[in-house]
């Protein structure tokens, strides 16, 4: 579905000063946090020249947004595409553990839900037990889709790196990250670069808000997807070399805020607390996702909540931008190579369903083509006849 155009969007680029976002005023807001690269001007506008800005981004004329901690979020339409507002959505961002989705987009098409893997020392060996883990233990047998549950339910990184190794096949966990970064790629998620695939801290790891929110796109659309986030609790049977393990799903509003279909928190000290959640009500899915927020006063979902009710608040054609398609960026790649052959850039706007541009030369060389068809046509027809 096409985007609808947005309307009036009230913000300025980060070249000219950006409008300030709303926030909360952290007095303990750790120092040390990582410098992200800067985002080029061109991936900067990607979606819309709107969200080239480091600020606040709103349609004009809409209630303000509501104030945060977090340092970068956005809300956008998942049906529609349409981008409803953000701050600094382009910006780079530690992910935490919401880089999980992007496993599972990458992975979930690859990987048989029934195949069982056998977990490995070197599955477990870098991970600190305090963090959060499923309870995989080394030689346990698991299948796949007890894996994806445990990844989403208990946010396990044990789960991620067993999932990682297996999907990168033959080149073990790093063949998965890879699949991880390609699948940013293919979706056009260009600010995004995983290192791990739990979303643990990695040097050169980043995202942005509307690289999220492109993933969330991707990973609501399966069914796979979409039952595992919504379960709240998994019971996995004892068998030979392992311990019956009892899953159960984190806080992340499914079942305290109306209409939401699941979501995914995150947190490390570099990364602060990150969010990515869907919510459905009247007709209408919308996807929040935010990064850097922290502990009080409202804490990550306490934000999103704030965030997706002044999105819903908002009139559906009310929009500062656009989702981005993979087959929308094969069309630009066309777009890009006509023109390179042509040398004409006018006539096809980047616009879905656009004409060819058609030049002087165009119709010259259409016309000779044209003439030396009919002469061939005359000349079999004189052998025919003959």
């Amino acid at each position: 579905m096409s985007p609808a155009a947005p309307v009036a969007a009230r913000s300025r680029t980060a070249g000219t000063g950006a409008q300030p976002c709303p926030t909360v005023e952290v007095p303990t807001r750790p120092v040390g946090t990582p410098s992200p690269p800067p985002v080029e001007p061109a991936e900067a506008a990607v979606g819309g020249a709107a969200l080239a800005t480091t600020g606040l981004v709103t349609p004009a004329g809409t209630p303000s947004a509501p104030a945060v901690t977090a340092t970068s979020w956005i809300v956008a339409d998942l049906g529609s595409g349409q981008v409803l507002g953000g701050c600094g959505p382009h910006e780079h961002r530690t992910p935490a553990s919401v880089q999980k989705l992007l496993l599972a987009v990458a992975l979930l098409p690859r990987l048989d839900p029934t195949t069982v893997v056998e977990v490995t020392r070197d599955d477990l060996h870098d991970l600190d037990p305090a963090s959060s883990l499923m309870g995989v233990v080394e030689g346990g047998r698991y299948t796949v889709e007890e894996l994806w549950l445990g990844l989403l339910l208990e946010s396990g990184n044990d789960a991620a790196n067993v999932l990682a190794r297996l999907g990168g096949g033959g080149a073990g966990r790093p063949g998965g990250v890879q699949v991880m970064n390609d699948e940013a790629g293919r979706l056009r998620a260009s600010q995004t670069h995983a290192v791990t695939p739990s979303g643990l801290d990695g040097a050169g790891q980043y995202t942005s808000a509307y690289d999220l929110a492109l993933i969330a796109r991707a990973a609501f659309e399966r069914d796979d997807f979409r039952r595992y986030i919504a379960t709240r609790t998994a019971s996995l049977p004892s068998t030979p070399g392992r311990s019956a393990l009892a899953l159960t799903g984190d806080n992340t509003l499914l079942g305290s805020y109306p209409g939401m279909l699941g979501g995914k928190t995150g947190f490390t000290d570099l990364a602060r607390q990150t969010y990515v959640g869907v919510a459905e009500r009247d007709g209408r899915t919308l996807a929040v996702t935010l990064l850097g927020a922290e502990n009080a006063p409202l804490g990550s979902l306490g934000e999103a909540t704030a965030l997706l009710n002044w999105g819903f608040a908002l009139a559906p054609d009310e929009a500062v931008g656009h989702l981005v398609t993979p087959d929308q960026g094969k069309k630009d790649e066309n777009k890009d190579k006509l023109v390179a052959a042509t040398g004409d850039e006018g006539g096809t706007g980047g616009e879905p369903g656009s004409l060819l541009p058609v030049t002087v030369g165009t119709v010259a060389a259409l016309g000779i083509i044209l003439v030396g068809v009919l002469a061939g046509w005359r000349r079999a027809s004189r052998r025919v006849a003959g």
